[in-house]
C-alpha cells in the first residue's frame, strides 16, 4: 500500500459520511498517473501555490490602492486568511481539510489588478461581465504552465468557480470556502479601514458589535465558531440566523462607509482609465502582445487574449507598461 493510498483509506475512518473522500473525486479533465505520497486534493494546493498566478496576487490590490504603509491587505494575504478560516471550519466539521485548502487558495487567482475596479474596467471594454471566479477557473484550467493548464480535480475548480456568484459548489468543502472567503474579507477590510483612519471600531453600528464582538479577532472568532457550532445542531452548513444576519449587515455597512467611500475608491476612475487605454493599445497592436500570448490570437480570438493578459497583470507591472507605452520616457518618475 502506498502513503497515497494510506490517506485515503484513513479519510474514511476519520472524515465524516458527508466529507469528500479523495478517492472519490470525479477525477480530472486528463487522467494523470496517480502521486505515491499525495492525495490528489493535496497535489492540487501544490499546483496552486508553485503557479505564477498564485505568486502575482502578493502585488494584486485587495481594497486600497497603493496604500501606504507595509500591512495592508492584498490578494496574497486575503487568500491565506481565507485559507486558514477553511481548513479550520472543515477539520472542526471533519470535512476534508486538503480540498478546502486547495479550493482557497485557487479561488482569486482570476483576480485583476486594482481589485474591483479592474473587473469593472474589463467589463466595459469587453462588453460582457467579466467575473473574476470565471477567470480564476480560466487559469487554472487554461492559462498556466504556457496554456496547459494545471489539470485540477472536478471538486477544487467547482471549489474556485462557485466561491463566488450563482454557482454553488457540490460538496461541502467548497462551500465553506465560499462563507470563509466572505468571513474574511468584511473583517480584514473592516481592520484595513480602521488603520486608513476611515472608519474607528466605535462606528461599527452597535447592534451588530453586540453580537459578533467588538475587535477584528472577537468578529472571526464569532463567525467561525457559530458556522461549526451551528452544522454540529442542525445537521446543515450555515450559521443561527442572528448571527448571519449580523454578517450581511456588516457587509453593507462595509459598502455604504468603505466600498464606495471617496477616499479608499478615489483612484478608482484613474486605474480603470489605465487599463482601458491599455486594453485599446493592444486591441490596435496587438503585435506588441508577448510573445507567448501571439499564438493565442488564432483560437481564442483578440479581445478574449487581450482581456487574460491585462486581467493577470499585478497592479505594478500595469502601471510600468501604462508608463512605457504612454508616457514619454524622460517624464518617468525614479524610485
Amino acid at each position: 500500500m502506498t502513503i497515497r493510498e494510506h490517506l485515503e483509506q484513513t479519510e474514511y475512518a476519520v472524515l465524516a459520511p458527508e466529507a469528500q473522500k479523495s478517492a472519490e473525486t470525479k477525477g480530472r479533465a486528463f487522467d494523470e498517473e496517480e502521486s505515491d505520497v499525495r492525495t490528489c486534493y493535496q497535489r492540487d494546493t501544490d499546483r496552486i501555490v508553485h503557479s505564477k498566478a498564485f505568486r502575482r496576487l502578493m502585488h494584486k490590490t485587495q481594497v486600497f490602492l497603493r496604500p501606504e504603509g507595509d500591512h495592508y491587505r492584498t490578494r496574497m494575504t486575503h487568500t491565506l486568511e481565507v485559507s486558514r478560516i477553511a481548513r479550520t471550519i472543515a477539520r472542526a466539521l471533519r470535512l476534508n481539510e486538503d480540498l478546502a485548502e486547495a479550493a482557497a487558495l485557487g479561488h482569486d487567482l482570476g483576480h485583476t489588478p486594482f481589485g474591483h475596479a479592474g473587473e469593472v474596467a474589463l467589463s466595459e471594454v469587453m462588453g460582457i461581465p467579466f467575473r473574476h471566479n470565471e477567470q480564476s477557473l480560466r487559469v487554472v484550467d487554461h492559462l498556466e504552465k504556457d496554456g496547459q493548464g494545471l489539470n485540477l480535480t472536478h471538486e477544487v475548480r467547482m471549489g474556485i468557480l462557485g466561491h463566488t456568484g450563482l454557482s454553488i459548489p457540490e460538496t461541502l468543502e467548497g462551500q465553506i470556502v465560499r462563507v470563509s472567503d466572505r468571513i474574511a474579507y468584511i473583517n480584514h477590510d473592516l481592520d484595513d479601514a480602521v488603520r486608513a483612519g476611515i472608519l474607528r471600531d466605535s462606528d461599527v453600528p452597535r447592534d451588530i458589535s453586540y453580537v459578533l464582538g467588538e475587535s477584528h479577532r472577537e468578529r472571526i472568532n464569532t463567525l467561525v465558531t457559530d458556522m461549526i457550532l451551528c452544522t454540529q445542531e442542525t445537521g446543515a452548513l450555515g450559521m443561527h440566523p442572528e448571527v448571519r444576519k449580523a454578517m450581511d449587515d456588516l457587509r453593507d455597512f462595509l459598502f455604504a462607509r468603505v466600498y464606495k467611500n471617496p477616499v479608499a475608491k478615489g483612484e478608482e476612475s484613474k486605474a480603470r482609465a489605465m487599463l482601458q487605454a491599455l486594453y485599446t493599445y493592444y486591441s490596435k497592436n496587438p503585435e506588441k502582445l508577448p510573445a507567448d500570448f501571439i499564438p493565442q490570437l488564432d483560437f481564442e480570438g483578440m479581445p478574449r487574449v487581450i482581456c487574460d493578459y491585462i486581467a493577470g497583470m499585478t497592479d505594478k507591472y500595469a502601471v510600468a507598461k501604462y508608463e512605457e507605452i504612454f508616457i514619454p520616457s524622460s517624464w518617468h518618475v525614479r524610485g
